[in-house]
């Protein structure tokens, strides 16, 4: 029987699109492409999401394989990041109806420190039963032990817990633990249909 609800953040309730950043800060594709690669894509967001390194760390790092002509924009964009991040359409909706239906309702999220920043203007921290950011706790999903420290930091047992996450790596790690899961593709009435109706 599930009774607590758990939430990735990223693509399950905030939509995370670097190419609103991009558009704002650069002016040509090429421009797009090398900022994409290398800061969207490079290792040190990684590193950031495993609380290696800070934010405002980022820029410094990645501009060293950044032609300089691009530095500026780079600027922008690694230190306006959080603009890329907006709440999918029903989000707040879907968690309010889970609260108020009595489930307990978490936050279990690969982040960096700017978490704290962008994530509060969604829903206060506090809406939740409990926030576990990875930044914090030195490690990343699909690591089991990840899901064991946030189970044992809220005191949940892994079978009443329903984890849902938009990579199937993520889902397969909450699994091995076990966690209920469901892999999110953007539809909240399948995740009304596993609450009530569990295999």
């Amino acid at each position: 029987m599930v009774k607590n609800v758990v939430f990735d953040m990223g693509n399950v309730l905030l939509d995370f699109d670097p190419e609103v950043s991009l558009n704002r800060y650069c002016s040509s594709e090429e421009e797009k492409d090398v900022i994409r690669r290398e800061l969207f894509n490079g290792p040190e967001w990684a590193l950031g999401d495993k609380g290696d390194i800070k934010d405002r760390d980022r820029f410094d790092l990645v501009k060293i394989r950044v032609p300089e002509k691009y530095h500026e924009a780079l600027r922008g964009c690694a230190d306006n990041w959080e603009m890329c991040m907006n709440p999918l359409n029903g989000a707040k909706e879907f968690c309010e109806y889970v609260k108020k239906s009595g489930f307990g309702i978490y936050v279990l999220s690969n982040a960096s420190d700017l978490f704290y920043t962008y994530f509060p203007k969604f829903l206060p921290l506090d809406f939740f039963d409990g926030v576990f950011v990875s930044s914090d706790y030195l490690m990343l999903k699909p690591d089991e032990k990840i899901y064991r420290t946030f189970l044992d930091k809220y005191g949940l047992r892994a079978g009443e817990c329903l984890f849902i996450d938009d990579r199937e790596e993520n889902v397969v790690g909450a699994q091995k633990v076990g966690m209920q899961t469901l892999r999110f593709e953007g539809d909240y009435d399948k995740i009304k249909e596993v609450l009530y109706n569990p295999n």
